[in-house]
């Protein structure tokens, strides 16, 4: 919850901007944020106090821009209020700070490791995320957390976040038909959960494997009855041909229970 006193009169989230008009630069600021969010609405399908934006604004007041990150996550909110949904995030509505902001680092430096996270660390955010593919001798990653009033980058790959209950980290893969790096959440071993895309597939190979596992059973089964039978019809064949051979004893006046 914000320590903050906000008027109450201040104007609702309908009655602010809903954009700043501002084009994303690069396909990815909405790709890389997308699948996280995918991820999300499965791993947390059942919660309803979590909400995570995309290229939305967070105002912190009315008079003032709204501050527009790649994506933002909150957590002890409502995933949504109505059917319209939120136009914006309006922090004397919501009167909860997003715990986690994200930047993806576009073509066009958008002051991401320098303004804005200062701008964030003023707000109080709690874990600011910057990603660049482009960076070549320092991390493409960084999570920077919030200790004390400052931020402090955090070690290791991928970082857990244990106030979130997830780590985030980037690797190879696959999405959206794109292969290249991405950024997934993590869980408190190190595992990556997996996108829409890996479930489904998962779940269609373990259906595949479970369709095999009956069929073999089907097959052994009806091998087994097969073997069954066969043993039925030896033992009736055997008692055929006893049968016979006491006839044939009678005929020749032996009694066949004598030579028992």
């Amino acid at each position: 919850m914000l320590d903050y006193k906000f008027p109450r009169h201040w104007p609702s989230a309908d009655e602010l901007p809903d954009s700043d008009e501002t084009p994303v630069d690069n396909e990815l600021q909405e790709l890389i944020p997308g699948l996280l969010k995918a991820i999300l609405l499965i791993l947390w399908g059942e919660r309803m106090d979590w909400f995570f934006g995309i290229d939305m604004g967070i105002y912190y007041h009315p008079d003032k821009p709204a501050i527009v990150p790649d994506a933002f996550l909150s957590l002890g909110v409502e995933r949504f209020y109505d059917e319209e949904l939120r136009p914006s995030y309006v922090l004397w509505d919501e009167n909860v700070l997003p715990t986690f902001v994200l930047e993806v680092v576009s073509p066009t430096y958008r002051k991401e490791y320098t303004a804005k996270l200062e701008e964030y660390q003023a707000l109080g955010i709690l874990y600011y995320v910057i990603y660049s593919s482009r960076r070549r001798r320092k991390p493409r990653l960084e999570v920077h957390k919030l200790v004390n009033g400052k931020y402090e980058l955090q070690p290791g790959h991928p970082v857990w976040m244990p106030e979130i209950g997830l780590g985030i980290g980037c690797e190879r893969g696959n999405y959206s038909g794109v292969t290249r790096e991405w950024l997934y959440w993590y869980d408190a071993d190190g595992k990556r959960y997996l996108t829409p895309e890996e479930q489904v597939k998962e779940s269609a190979q373990r259906a595949q494997q479970e369709s095999q596992r009956a069929q073999q059973e089907s097959q052994r089964a009806q091998q087994e009855s097969q073997r069954a039978q066969q043993e039925s019809q030896r033992a009736d064949r055997l008692a055929q041909r006893s049968d016979r051979l006491a006839q044939r004893l009678r005929e020749l006046g032996i009694d066949p229970d004598t030579l028992s």
